[in-house]
């Protein structure tokens, strides 16, 4: 193993800290999940710092924009940039943690730029390209990585620091369960703008399919738009986010030569529905060689897979 505790020749400075990060930790469970559904890249939820807002990122399988594929790569973002004034900058000094679950201690990689980066509009993100290899992450005999679960953390000092302790833990799950529900429109009855379903359950959360019989946004007037909603999204914590991959189909009744869509999405309480504005036009919809309209009655069905929950500690 190389040694990490040692000043690097690369701009920054690597040592052991038993004090664990003061503003934000990471606890991500099931990390090897990450890999296998492809998320290159994970935006925690906001923390604060120094009367600002921040964001802890991480590059599991490497920055594949930097050329980095045998390192983590983990940076700080200043969150909300948009919402602040024309022309700002803000000068902070941070570091970023990774605990060793094995000794109870943290490597913590600091840039050793004088004054700190230099976050503005067109650079809000500073941080480690490589962070550490995965060859010494994935051995747990060095503790960063013990039974698939890890932990990072950051603290970030902006003139004057402000404590505001905050964290969450991202859990992926290992073979996820398939949830199926099936909704039958009687179209002929359908009177409102927009239709639901009854709530079906899929891993611990309550869903909806949400169906707009004359078209919603893009697709007013030609077509279908449907949609997968929470059916409690303000049962939800604001800082909780849920991973799902899911399928929505009207099946064809006639050739089982279903009409679907497919698609991954972050669900929480401010954006609790994802879906097609333009997911079936009119004609075909009531062509009846299609099967998706059979006596004036359609199937809907949905398919939902829930990869992951991040949630606030």
């Amino acid at each position: 193993m190389a040694d990490l505790s040692l000043p690097g020749q690369d701009g920054l400075s690597r040592s052991i800290s038993e004090t664990p990060p003061n503003h934000y930790i990471l606890k991500i469970q099931s990390f090897s999940q990450l890999t296998k559904h492809k998320i290159d890249r994970y935006n925690s939820t906001d923390f604060e710092a120094g009367g600002y807002k921040w964001k802890l990122v991480l590059h599991p399988n490497g920055n594949k924009n930097k050329g980095i594929s045998d390192h983590i790569s983990v940076y700080l973002l200043i969150a909300e940039s948009n919402s602040l004034v024309l022309g700002w900058q803000i000068r902070a000094i941070f570091r970023l943690f990774l605990l060793d679950q094995n000794k109870d201690t943290y490597l913590t990689l600091q840039d050793i730029a004088e004054n700190g980066r230099r976050f503005h509009q067109m650079k809000p993100e500073w941080g480690f390209d490589k962070f550490i290899p995965h060859s010494v992450f994935n051995d747990s005999a060095n503790g960063y990585l013990v039974n698939d679960t890890c932990v990072f953390g950051a603290e970030v000092y902006v003139c004057q620091e402000k404590l505001i302790g905050k964290g969450e833990c991202l859990s992926m799950i290992k073979d996820a369960i398939t949830y199926k529900n099936t909704w039958r429109v009687e179209f002929s009855s359908l009177t409102d703008e927009c239709v639901d379903s009854q709530p079906f359950n899929a891993a611990d959360q309550k869903w909806k399919i949400q169906l707009y019989p004359r078209g919603k946004g893009s697709g007013a007037g030609s077509y279908i738009s449907l949609y997968l909603t929470l059916a409690e999204p303000e049962n939800l914590p604001p800082a909780s986010r849920i991973y799902a991959e899911f399928t929505l189909r009207i099946l064809d009744q006639l050739n089982r030569n279903h009409y679907f869509g497919t698609a991954n999405y972050w669900f929480s309480a401010s954006h609790s529905t994802c879906g097609w504005p333009r997911f079936v036009s009119h004609g075909y919809f009531n062509l009846p060689t299609a099967g998706l309209l059979v006596k004036n009655t359609c199937l809907v069905e949905a398919e939902v897979i829930v990869h992951g929950m991040a949630n606030g500690l």
